[in-house]
């Protein structure tokens, strides 16, 4: 019946603390002027309220109406408007009791679900500790959320309940979650709920004082704690470990609430003491582990390009660059070799996995003069103003973000011209004027530009070096010669270098580039490796989709890894996997052979003319592996056709 409720008589019922006293004879005699707005506004079953207004009563908090104090004032209350419209009590009190009795279960099902929840957020928000210790005893999640988003330490903060707070952290209460609750209107579209109704929520459930056009997204428990300059609740945040340098999804700290005084002194010194504490942490984990381990948990080869990016980025983090231009990497190397795997690692090592942190445009959107507008975007008067540029509307919101400018080989020239500005002096003026200032961005440019050259480079380079080890009869492993190969300054020079000249047509462009990173083709142990961990990750999926172990030999590797195209890099891999051992995989399982529990190994059969992959199972319980054959699913495909 919440939803009878609006701005214009939300007085009458807010004003009734108990059922009885809203169905008392001055809101019974409700005026024509509101029942016009019951039918304009309500929903559902409203309209038909006035219909049945001599034999039921308006059910609002009906389940206060189970205290035994308020039962018998209410049938008294009952019998008094029976008397009024000439109904005969004795011949309709069961007609009476059934259809009330009848509301009354089927409110109290709908409520019971949510009915412990909301007891729990009731008593954080007036400070009953028995109470909410009772139910934290029954096993409530401490950091369960509202039907809005906020958690109960969100609720404690603003309502200045320090000793509620000091509970909640105890039993494990998240002391830095974010509140998932925009605005009124935001959150009604997000929930598809009415704006009435979260406001009255908003205002009953949590707190009254609130601007309910604000955005509070994001919102920390101390952020709601400054705006109710509440020093106790502040005190017991920060002593349990909060970060007061977290920013909303407005960007801003929780000292920027705080009111000029001692709450405001105190979080700017709590803030810079924080700060160097987690520096003197990131520099210690950099120094057990250092970025080129991180990397390489990801990326499988590559040694020389993560050690160039790894050494610029060392560079940045401890000061020893130039301030005032951004870095600017150039990828080059052939189509799925790890160019952009590398800078979406970069960007998670950089900004903690934080989705803003990584803003990736494919360059083969703006291959049109006109689509510079869509980069920073369109100028006053054009269709598009507000809206602002794709690149520009992103920096804005993180200007030390990683920024990758993929395939950049096919933008259109001008679009490139726009870039020179960014990467010279660190700032973009958009379409509105406004310049945004992002020296410490990080811009990563990948290319396939000379590609086939490098991978014939660097194939020339491992052949050479295993030459020269089998002249020189050294027992080294040759699955480590990727390491030791290294392009040639004069390769770089003479080849790749005038490639370059030729596309972009200016020299002013590439001498804006700090590092040019090439990737090369895999070699055989790096192929080795893209196999296994490919049939890892389906061995992962096989084991939570349908229960089944997946196992394989190494010969299957070096068979898998012959599928390798220079061209398609770790990709064709990826097919190669699919056709030759999920097919089977596939066949097997709509055979009904693949049982859960069981275990399957993948092997090579071979034969005079060559190899193939073959699939034996074992049964759940049993102890030799049995071969699978796929004939029969030839044959009954053949059939079919």
């Amino acid at each position: 019946m919440s939803r009878l409720c609006n701005l214009r008589f939300y007085s009458i019922i807010k004003e009734a603390k108990y059922s009885t006293i809203l169905i008392s004879n001055k809101n019974v005699k409700i005026t024509d002027k509101i029942k016009a707005i019951l039918y304009q506004n309500s929903r559902g079953y409203a309209q038909f309220h006035w219909k049945f207004e001599k034999y039921i009563y308006p059910l609002y908090r009906f389940l206060d109406m189970f205290k035994s104090k308020e039962i018998h004032p209410l049938l008294t209350r009952i019998k008094i408007l029976s008397n009024k419209y000439n109904i005969n009590y004795e011949k309709n009190s069961k007609k009476l009791g059934f259809l009330l009795s009848g509301i009354g279960i089927t409110i109290t099902l709908c409520e019971a679900k949510n009915y412990r929840d909301k007891q729990f957020f009731r008593a954080v928000k007036y400070g009953n500790i028995p109470e909410l210790k009772s139910i934290i005893k029954e096993g409530i999640d401490i950091n369960t959320r509202h039907l809005l988003g906020w958690t109960a330490l969100h609720l404690a903060a603003i309502n200045s309940q320090p000793e509620v707070v000091k509970l909640l952290l105890k039993y494990g209460a998240d002391v830095n979650a974010q509140d998932e609750f925009i605005n009124v209107y935001g959150s009604a579209i997000e929930k598809g709920l009415h704006t009435l109704d979260v406001l009255m929520i908003r205002e009953e459930e949590f707190c009254d004082h609130l601007n309910s056009r604000a955005t509070f997204k994001g919102f920390t428990p101390l952020h709601y704690a400054v705006l109710a300059d509440s020093k106790a609740c502040v005190q017991a945040l920060l002593e349990a470990g909060a970060d007061p340098t977290m920013k909303n999804e407005s960007g801003h700290r929780a000292v920027e609430y705080a009111k000029d005084g001692e709450l405001k002194e105190m979080l700017i010194k709590r803030a810079i003491k924080y700060d160097e504490i987690m520096k003197e942490k990131e520099i210690e984990e950099r120094r057990r582990f250092p970025l080129e381990q991180r990397l390489k948990q990801y990326i499988v080869g590559q040694a020389g390009a993560i050690s160039i990016v790894a050494s610029t980025i060392r560079r940045k983090e401890n000061g020893w660059i130039d301030e005032k231009h951004p870095l600017v990497f150039l990828f080059l190397g052939s189509s799925g070799i790890g160019k952009t795997e590398l800078a979406k690692q970069l960007a998670a090592y950089i900004h903690k996995n934080k989705q803003e942190g990584f803003i990736r445009l494919d360059m083969s959107e703006y291959q049109e003069k006109h689509e510079v507008a869509k980069l920073i975007g369109a100028p006053p008067g054009y269709v598009g103003h507000d809206d602002g540029g794709q690149l520009t509307k992103l920096l804005r919101k993180c200007p030390n973000a990683v920024v990758l400018f993929d395939e950049v080989d096919k933008a259109h020239p001008d679009v490139l011209t726009v870039l020179l500005q960014l990467f010279d002096e660190g700032r973009l003026t958009d379409g509105k004027g406004k310049t945004i200032e992002c020296k410490n961005a990080i811009f990563v440019m990948t290319s396939n530009l000379a590609s086939e050259v490098i991978a014939d480079h660097a194939v020339q380079l491992r052949e050479e070096a295993q030459r020269v080890e089998k002249k020189q009869d050294i027992n080294c492993d040759v699955e480590e010669d990727s390491e030791q190969i290294e392009i040639s300054r004069k390769f770089k020079d003479e080849v790749v270098r005038p490639i370059l000249k030729t596309h972009f047509g200016r020299d002013e462009f590439l001498g804006r580039i700090n590092e040019i990173v090439y990737f090369l083709p895999f070699s055989q142990s790096e192929l080795i490796k893209l196999v296994a961990k490919e049939l890892e990750a389906w061995a992962d999926r096989a084991k939570k989709r349908h229960k089944i172990e997946l196992k394989w030999n190494r010969e299957v590797l070096s068979l898998l890894a012959e599928g390798y195209d220079t061209h398609y890099g770790a990709r064709s891999i990826k097919y190669e996997v699919e056709r030759r051992v999920v097919n089977q995989l596939a066949a097997a399982h709509e055979r009904g052979q693949l049982e859960i529990g069981c275990c399957v190994l993948v092997k090579v059969k071979w034969y005079k003319n060559g190899a193939s992959i073959a699939l034996s199972i074992r049964r759940k319980g049993a102890k030799d592996f049995v071969d699978l054959s796929t004939d029969n699913l030839t044959k009954n495909l053949n059939s079919a056709f």
